[in-house]
């Protein structure tokens, strides 16, 4: 069973590390749509009292989305890029499109769940229900008697009304569904066609053609894979001989051991080399040839971050 469990995992953290931003994002949309539902079944609970109403059907919606869109910006490996970024060297070097660009990408993906989660929760409605209940007006309700107030109105969520009353409920029910799944739907469309045209732009102003842009993909996918999976074994073996140097012996099992025979894994990196291969990049060319990352920018020895006469800045970031 173990084994099961581990296995679903890599399979899981196989799919949110994809280089595919669709899968990723599709990833990220159900299972915000899986949370909410288990919120609305374990968690949500109408106080049906006025002014608490208001304040609880608003945070149903917003805090969590508030939350999934800080913990999706937390995810986000540009984040932390331009937080190195800013830290060694400023942003002097970003012109406004690439700021702006850079921004935009940070924000449209952490926008995902919280989007997802709030249209959700419109279209299914009871949070709606529950907020604006007690703002109906009275006056609106062909008929419905004149003692009766807001108290009343803000008990419709919960069916805790008198007998007289039920035909008024489910008229306000219906009512303010339909409004909140009319505010869904139209988020929808509107998210759809920020996303249509986000990706024309992005298209239509990119330097690369359609091949080279897969390829920089296919690129930037296979170097952070063999990058981390390096590091891992650099600093396996380098924690061996330091362990090694301490003890006069170090306790390897085979896999270790053969892997400190077949890499040495002499020296370790000092810190201007990992201050030059982290932080963000945007696609430069140097004398035409393509420099794909900070990393193959520094292989290739090329110096600085802005635009030179031998270096042109394409202002494209990686997505």
């Amino acid at each position: 069973m173990a084994a099961l469990i581990a296995e679903n995992f890599r399979f899981l953290s196989l799919f949110f590390k994809s280089k595919d931003v669709m899968i990723f994002n599709g990833l990220v949309a159900l299972g915000t749509v899986g949370s909410e539902e288990l919120f609305s079944v374990v968690a949500f609970n109408c106080p049906c009292s006025p002014a608490r109403n208001y304040i609880y059907g608003l945070a149903a919606i917003g805090v969590p989305a508030l939350a999934l869109f800080l913990i999706s910006v937390i995810w986000n490996n540009h984040t932390w890029n331009l937080v190195a970024e800013c830290h060694k060297r400023g942003i002097k070097n970003f012109s406004a499109a690439a700021t702006f660009l850079l921004f935009g990408s940070i924000m449209g993906r952490a926008a995902v769940a919280p989007v997802t989660w709030s249209v959700i929760s419109l279209l299914r409605g009871e949070a709606y229900i529950c907020a604006l209940s007690e703002f109906v007006r009275p006056s609106s309700l062909d008929k419905f008697p004149a003692e009766y107030g807001a108290e009343v109105l803000a008990r419709f969520p919960c069916k805790d009304v008198p007998a007289n009353l039920t035909k008024f409920r489910d008229e306000v029910t219906r009512r303010l569904r339909y409004e909140s799944q009319l505010f869904g739907w139209l988020l929808i469309g509107i998210v759809a066609v920020l996303v249509f045209l986000t990706k024309c732009l992005k298209h239509c102003c990119s330097p690369l053609s359609y091949r080279q842009e897969a390829y920089w993909a296919q690129y930037r996918s296979n170097e952070d894979k063999l990058f981390q999976r390096t590091a891992e074994v650099h600093s396996r073996i380098l924690a061996a001989k330091n362990v090694k140097h301490f003890f006069g012996f170090v306790a390897l099992d085979k896999e270790e051991k053969e892997l400190v025979q077949e890499f040495p894994g002499e020296g370790v990196q000092p810190s201007p080399q990992w201050n030059a291969i982290t932080g963000v990049y945007i696609y430069r060319e140097n004398k035409g040839f393509p420099l794909y990352s900070r990393l193959h920018k520094w292989a290739k020895g090329v110096e600085g971050n802005g635009p030179s006469p031998e270096g042109h800045e394409m202002l494209f970031l990686a997505s």
